[in-house]
């Protein structure tokens, strides 16, 4: 059934998304499909649909959509594969990974935004989201090796832990870098008995990752 968000949504993902280079069908039938107003304040649900990052809270903020399906494609998600992502922040993202995976695993530092993520997606019917509380720096063991994993904030490096929590063949996509405004998005490959593959797939601008494998205290970089 339509909302009275529908049309902007469309008019996104044709201008925003499949008009600056994204392919991936099951990525733009996702970012048609997740209502992303839902997910910000009800004061900033008219700019839902803006092409920009908007405040949720927590000095945290959800990504813009076309950040948020330029990371979704760039994991060359295939059937049946589960996805852990860090930094769950309003949980639109996980959204969207959850209309393509068979199953995502989330993992947020806030316990405001936790709840809150938890709520929404709830609300929204999606049973494959599990939304947990922790360090996202050193990953979620307990349900570990992944097919893919995403790091929605932005790190010195790609946290070791990550990787080996990563199947081989397995990719993970992080910003990566030490300034303030802006990193490199980071595609790794995890090798099967050959080194982990790198690419770099262009610049961004993350709130920092902050953990025990990240940023101690989310300090300004220079």
């Amino acid at each position: 059934m339509s909302d009275p968000f529908t049309a902007q949504r469309h008019d996104m993902v044709e201008h925003q998304i499949a008009g600056m280079g994204i392919r991936d069908a099951r990525v733009l039938a996702a970012m048609r499909k997740v209502p992303r107003h839902v997910f910000v304040p009800e004061w900033l649900q008219d700019a839902a649909y803006d092409d920009g990052p908007l405040p949720i809270g927590d000095g945290q903020t959800i990504s813009q959509p076309y950040v948020v399906a330029h990371m979704a494609e760039a994991l060359a998600l295939r059937d049946g594969e589960r996805v852990l992502e860090i930094g769950t922040g309003s949980g639109y993202a996980a959204a969207v990974l959850a209309e393509i995976a068979a199953e995502v695993l989330t993992v947020e530092r806030l316990p405001t935004l936790a709840a809150r993520a938890r709520a929404v997606l709830a609300t929204l019917g999606y049973a494959n989201v599990h939304v947990v509380e922790g360090d996202g720096t050193l990953g979620w063991p307990a349900a570990a090796p992944y097919d893919a994993i995403v790091v929605a904030a932005g790190g010195p490096s790609v946290p070791p832990t990550l990787r080996a929590q990563l199947k081989p063949g397995g990719r993970l996509v992080m910003p990566v870098g030490h300034h303030t405004h802006g990193q490199s998005l980071i595609r790794v490959t995890r090798g099967d008995g050959t080194p982990d593959r790198e690419e770099q797939l262009g610049l961004v601008s993350f709130v920092p990752l902050i953990g025990a494998e990240g940023w101690k205290d989310g300090t300004p970089r220079i």
